[in-house]
């Protein structure tokens, strides 16, 4: 999934400094988690941060079944994301974007996680996490808006850190 070359979706809004081509591969190298922005019944949003994985132009997470988050995203699969690091210089992606949670993949998608973040699923997290892999939805973000920013050069002073 991770490397596999996607055509470009015509549904998807692009704006900011960076290239497609430098999205892309800002999302491939990013070990940060993702922050996923979902609404709730009380009408205020909520925040969560989230492991993820570039597909094409969809982002991948895995999450289990009985987390708040399902029953938020079920409800109303309207959300928007970040994805940045919080140190200086700020740069990053986020947009907006429709969930689907998918029944299939995501306990494959999980144990990829682990590698991803984790280097391994050799420990006592993955080993917990992975205890119960039948019971991970996967949560595919489908982007209608992609915007990347990048305050580098606005930030020099700050690189040295």
């Amino acid at each position: 999934m991770e490397n596999e070359d996607k055509s470009t979706s015509p549904s998807v809004r692009r704006s900011g400094p960076w290239s497609e081509s430098k999205v892309r591969e800002f999302l491939a190298e990013a070990r940060m988690p993702m922050r996923l922005a979902a609404n709730t019944s009380s009408g205020f949003p909520v925040i969560l941060s989230l492991w993820f994985l570039p597909d094409g132009d969809d982002l991948l997470a895995a999450v289990h079944q009985d987390a708040r988050i399902v029953k938020r995203l079920r409800a109303d699969s309207k959300c928007a994301f970040e994805i940045a690091p919080n140190d200086p210089p700020y740069f990053g992606v986020r947009g907006q974007a429709n969930a689907v949670l998918e029944e299939e993949g995501g306990g494959a998608l999980l144990e990829r996680l682990l590698e991803r973040y984790l280097g391994s699923t050799d420990s006592e997290l993955g080993e917990f996490l992975l205890s119960r892999a039948d019971e991970e939805l996967l949560v595919r973000l489908r982007p209608s808006l992609i915007n990347s920013w990048d305050y580098s050069g606005r930030m020099r002073e700050v690189q040295t850190r």
